[in-house]
Order: C-alpha cells, then sequence, then structure tokens
C-alpha cells in the first residue's frame, strides 16, 4: 500500500524558513515522481514542484521559484521541501503526492497517492 506521511509544518514569520518532510512507505521513490502542492482557505489547490525520483529533475511553480528548493534522501524513503523566505501568501496546507511515472511538473492529475498534508502558517 502506497503511503506518504508529511511532517515539519509549523507557525513562522515573515522571512523564516521550514522544512517538510515526505516519508514514503509501499513503493521505491526512484520508480516515481513526488510532487508538493498546497491549498490556502478558499483557493484552490497550488502546485509547488516535483521531483522525479529517477534522475533527481526538479520543477518549480514561479510564485516560489528561487526560495523553495526539493531534494531526496538519496535512498528513496524522504523527499524534503527546503522554504526560504516565506511570506504571508505561503500559508496553506501542504501536501505531498506521488505519480507513478516520470513527469515533469505539479499537473494534480498526474498524481495517485496523496498525504494528509501539514499546516504551514507565515505570520507578518
Amino acid at each position: 500500500e502506497v503511503q506518504l506521511v508529511e511532517s515539519g509544518g509549523g507557525q513562522v514569520q515573515t522571512g523564516g524558513s521550514l522544512r517538510l518532510s515526505c516519508v514514503a512507505s509501499g513503493f521505491g521513490l526512484l520508480d516515481y515522481t513526488i510532487g508538493w502542492f498546497r491549498q490556502a482557505p478558499g483557493k484552490e489547490r497550488e502546485g509547488v514542484g516535483s521531483i522525479a525520483g529517477r534522475d533527481g529533475r526538479t520543477y518549480y511553480a514561479d510564485s516560489v521559484k528561487g526560495r523553495f528548493t526539493i531534494s531526496s534522501d538519496g535512498v528513496g524513503k524522504t523527499v524534503y521541501l527546503r522554504m526560504d523566505n516565506l511570506k504571508p501568501e505561503d500559508t496553506a496546507i501542504y501536501f505531498c503526492a506521488a505519480a507513478r511515472a516520470y513527469v515533469v511538473g505539479v499537473n494534480p492529475d498526474w498524481y495517485t497517492s496523496w498525504g494528509q498534508g501539514t499546516q504551514v502558517t507565515v505570520s507578518t
């Protein structure tokens, strides 16, 4: 059974940093692409970025490019989302999701397994 569990959320001030983790079980990350998404209250889900397990290729949405970094642990179990220079508009529940394919991007239709999410709150 494919399972994804996010952790690392919390509350920070504007300009602060957080690192989220996504631990995978039931499959090998090397055969998948992991995407990060977020959803703020009253807004649609937004793709943040992705990392392909096969070669580590990453993709970032324009809204986070240069501030967020996605990486993996190299052994196919954990993917990280490092968030720097956080802004109040980054406040959302953050989800990781798995696509059983090599993809580059955050089309949610590609991702078939989802975690429960972790809350990130950025205060002014």
